[in-house]
Parts: structure tokens; sequence; C-alpha cells
């Protein structure tokens, strides 16, 4: 049986508190007991995220973030990064392709969580959050190619090329993770956010888990998207996209040529 697969340190990179309890929470609380060593982005803090008055958005975004840092060291995680962005308002703005490029380059992930940059409309009862859909396409411009291009921002750190990207909530997996042995802490990661989930919903985790591990085993599904082989790991950072640009080019001219 071939060595299932640990990276030595991840990053999640998510809209708001709760999001990565829905989605990866499993993965990462099995990673982290493996000793990899992860941390989580939250761009908004969930301030405007309930229908309760007694709230303000302030007094919100304090309890949501405290709760998603207890829901953070239940799954092995002690660097949570909140980058304050208005919850609800959230755009794919160069603004914020900078501060996760700054984060990339500061913890120097291997493999980074995202939402999911093409899903808009999921089902025929769902609309994707626009601050999820921002977030996304935010993460993947930061990762590929600029948080690993010398040349750009090298006031926010030096390069790091991110290996892989996993999108969670996508409709095309490829890639399927069993967290059987973690699925109790997904649940109880999900439990802190008393402000957001009922009892019913964090139950609903088991069910959703099995679904996704197609009623064989609890799992979290994901399309991984590799920019770096595991095998080619430990080279040189280099800048792969003129080399992928001109293999179209040559293909191109091939099919010309036959043509």
């Amino acid at each position: 049986m071939s060595k299932e697969f640990t990276p030595s340190t991840a990053m999640a990179i998510v809209a708001h508190p709760d999001d990565i309890e829905f989605g990866c929470a499993g993965t990462i609380a099995k990673w982290t007991k493996r000793g990899s060593r992860v941390t989580y982005v939250v761009v908004t803090s969930g301030n405007i995220g309930t229908h309760d008055p007694s709230f303000t958005s302030v007094s919100l975004a304090e309890q949501r973030e405290r709760e998603q840092r207890a829901a953070a060291a239940i799954c092995g995680v002690h660097d949570v990064e909140f980058l304050g962005y208005h919850d609800g308002e959230v755009m794919p703005t160069l603004e914020l392709r900078k501060d996760l490029v700054r984060l990339i380059r500061r913890y120097k992930p291997e493999v980074v969580f995202s939402m999911d940059p093409t899903a808009f409309l999921s089902s025929s009862d769902y609309i994707n959050h626009p601050d999820h859909r921002a977030v996304a396409v935010a993460t993947v411009d930061a990762i590929a190619p600029v948080a690993s291009m010398p040349l750009m921002y090298p006031e926010l750190g030096a390069p790091h090329a991110v290996h892989e990207v996993w999108i969670q909530w996508t409709e095309k997996p490829d890639t399927w993770v069993d967290i059987s042995e973690t699925i109790d802490l997904k649940m109880d990661a999900l439990r802190q956010h008393k402000s957001q989930v009922s009892e019913e919903t964090v139950q609903g985790l088991r069910r959703w888990a099995l679904d996704a591990g197609k009623g064989l085993v609890p799992a979290e599904a994901y399309r991984v998207i590799t920019l770096v082989s595991r095998d080619q790991k430990d080279q040189p950072i280099v800048d792969t996209t003129a080399e992928q640009e001109l293999s179209q080019r040559e293909k191109a001219s091939e099919s010309t040529a036959k043509g």
C-alpha cells in the first residue's frame, strides 16, 4: 500500500468563519495529526452573518473570530489570519490579491485549499455566495503565478511556489480523502460556530461526508490542481508560464502543418 500523501505545510483560504469546517477541516485535522503545519486565512470575519438583532457588526465579528480560533485549535491549527474585509462586499481586487501573496510568501504552504472560482449556480436552489466567488478568484490569481514571481511585489517577501491547489465544494472532484479518523473532530470544530449552526446541522456533516465517500467511508472531495509535481517539489522555483505557452504554440504549429 502506498504511503498516504501528507504535505509539510498547507494553507486554507476562505471567505468566512465556518467555511473551512464545512469544507476541508477533516483533511486538515488528519494532516496536522501527521505533522503538517497549517494556516487558516479568513478574508472576512463574517460581521453581517446573523439575523439576531442583539449583535452589532463589531460584536459579531469578535464572536465569529473567537469561534473560528476555537474550531481551528480542535483541528490542530494555531495560525489563523483574519484580513478584515467587509462581509458581503468582497471583490477580487489587486489589494486582496496582494494581501494573499504576502501571506503565501510568509507561511510558504505546499498545498493551498481554495474555494471554487468556477462555482456560480451549483444547484437549482442555491446561488454561490459572492464572497466565495471573489475569494476563490483572488486566491488562484495570487498563487498562479504571482506568489512565485520574484519581480512581482518584491516588497511582500521572497517568492514561493505553491505545489498544489485543492478546490473544495467542487462539482468536479478527482480526489477523495478518507476522514474516518477525524470526522468527529470536524463535527466538533463546526460545533464551535455557535452563532451560526445548530446541532442538527452539525449532525448533518456525517451524512454529507458519507455521501461524498459513496456510502463507504466519510470523505471530503476535491479537485486538485498540480502546479509542481510531487517528485519535483525539491527543485528550484522556476516560472513555467513561458514554457507552457511555448509548448502550446508548438502543438498548434504541428497541428497546422499536419492539416
